[in-house]
């Protein structure tokens, strides 16, 4: 499409005055916010902890972007609703962009163009990308302040359709489509993301769950030896291969365990007597009860503690049934600890839906790894960014895009001087006063 330059026509006039409006203000962008997570970017070094594991591909005689300056550009462009390749070509003379990355708004060079990030897309080996989801989980353990006691990881994978011939995709019957099954790890207590695997659009089996849950929390303990673990996932992340895993390694975990008749059998009369107390108070409330069994599945090793939480209801009787290694009351274990894993559900929509991580288009599996590991880190600034406000506001619990539309999608006049960049933000903005919080808590933190 050509770029339009004129006046923009059959505006309704005002007061019998024509509205004259043109693209010709100057050097301006709609993206003011992307200073904020330049900021957040340099707090946490995320960049070039990624950088540094992709080695240089290029002729170093041909080079005018690094591969931090593009990974940064493509980051901020996620992180403000630009989750195509595409993208870059409308956004790398934004000067908002260009500052942020690193170059000057008005005399500094264009930022890369799509050709160009596509080709860096498709450059990582798998023993790259293995280097850069590492430095992701480091990064993950560097972004606390203090190291914690205890974490709890919660694991889960999601649908990401496919609309190609692409590698790894699945007919998946649940879903009644193609698509990849990505895995997602999440510390529970701060949201945190820890690791996003792109896998094929099929339920992952005991091994893989184990060699996941293997990796991913031997990195932890590197930089956290003495840290408690405690593992969530619904049934089929309960596989014998990731039970014997974790309890030769000193992980604590809960996972959903999946019914049948001799469960059933255990759990009749507690059933019955949850029928009975519900009919006992006029049959119009659910009633709960809770046990604790001993049960070994044929595929298990040995007994196991396993919870029922058994529900009487209008519908009849429901059971369900977690395995643990944990010695905590039923009921406790149950609805304060196994049940607090939904809401991995809102953090896995932060990331695929808010940050449009499931653009997974690339025909080779490496390179919509590559795009995951980008999205994830798109993830860690607006995780960064929303844990900088104030503890007490509502800032503090706000969804991704309810960010991007408030604070990054915000316009500015740029004016590159001599000695200095000038930027000016609309005197209106209705979010002043977060914004400065913002800027004095970055200045607060030093370089």
């Amino acid at each position: 499409m050509d770029e339009f330059t004129g006046f923009l026509p059959g505006l309704s006039p005002l007061d019998g005055k024509q509205l004259q409006v043109a693209f010709d203000g100057g050097l301006l962008s709609s993206d003011a916010g992307v200073l904020l997570l330049r900021e957040v970017e340099r707090k946490l070094g995320l960049v070039d902890r990624l950088a540094v594991c992709l080695p240089e591909y290029r002729d170093p005689t041909a080079i005018d972007h690094t591969i931090a300056e593009m990974i940064r550009f493509r980051i901020f462009a996620i992180a403000a609703g630009y989750a195509d390749a595409d993208d870059c070509d409308s956004l790398r003379q934004d000067p908002l962009f260009k500052l942020a990355v690193g170059r000057l708004p008005e005399s500094g060079d264009p930022l890369c163009s799509q050709p160009t990030m596509s080709r860096l897309e498709n450059a990582p080996s798998r023993f790259t990308l293995i280097r850069m989801m590492a430095a992701q989980v480091d990064l993950f353990c560097d972004s606390w302040r203090n190291i914690p006691a205890r974490i709890e990881l919660d694991i889960d994978d999601t649908e990401d359709r496919v609309h190609g011939g692409q590698q790894l995709a699945l007919f998946n019957a649940h879903y009644d489509s193609y698509c990849f099954q990505p895995i997602h790890i999440y510390e529970a207590t701060s949201g945190k993301l820890v690791a996003a695997i792109l896998r094929p659009g099929k339920t992952p089996s005991g091994e893989e769950v184990r060699t996941i849950l293997k990796h991913v929390i031997r990195r932890i303990r590197r930089n956290w030896p003495r840290v408690k673990i405690l593992v969530r996932g619904d049934s089929h992340y309960g596989r014998p291969e990731a039970l014997d895993w974790c309890e030769d390694n000193g992980i604590g975990y809960v996972f959903g365990l999946a019914g049948n008749a001799v469960l059933a059998a255990m759990v009749a009369p507690l059933a019955e007597d949850a029928a009975l107390r519900r009919l006992a108070r006029g049959g119009e409330t659910k009633v709960r009860r809770y046990a604790a069994l001993r049960y070994a599945a044929k595929s298990w090793r040995a007994e196991r503690r396993v919870i029922a939480r058994v529900e009487a209801s209008a519908q009849g009787c429901d059971s369900r049934f977690v395995v643990t290694n944990l010695g905590a009351k039923a009921k406790v274990l149950h609805e304060r600890v196994y049940c607090a894993r939904g809401r991995m559900e809102n953090l896995i929509k932060a990331h695929k839906t808010h940050l449009a991580s499931d653009r997974t288009s690339c025909h080779g599996a490496n390179a919509n790894q590559f795009r995951l590991i980008l999205h994830s880190a798109a993830y860690a600034l607006m995780h960064a960014l929303r844990a900088t406000a104030p503890r007490r506001s509502s800032w503090r619990v706000a969804q991704f895009d309810t960010l991007r539309t408030r604070l990054i999608k915000l316009a500015a006049r740029v004016v590159e001087m001599g000695t200095r960049i000038k930027i000016h933000l609309p005197s209106a903005c209705p979010e002043k006063a977060i914004i400065a919080h913002f800027a004095r808590a970055f200045a607060a933190q030093g370089p």
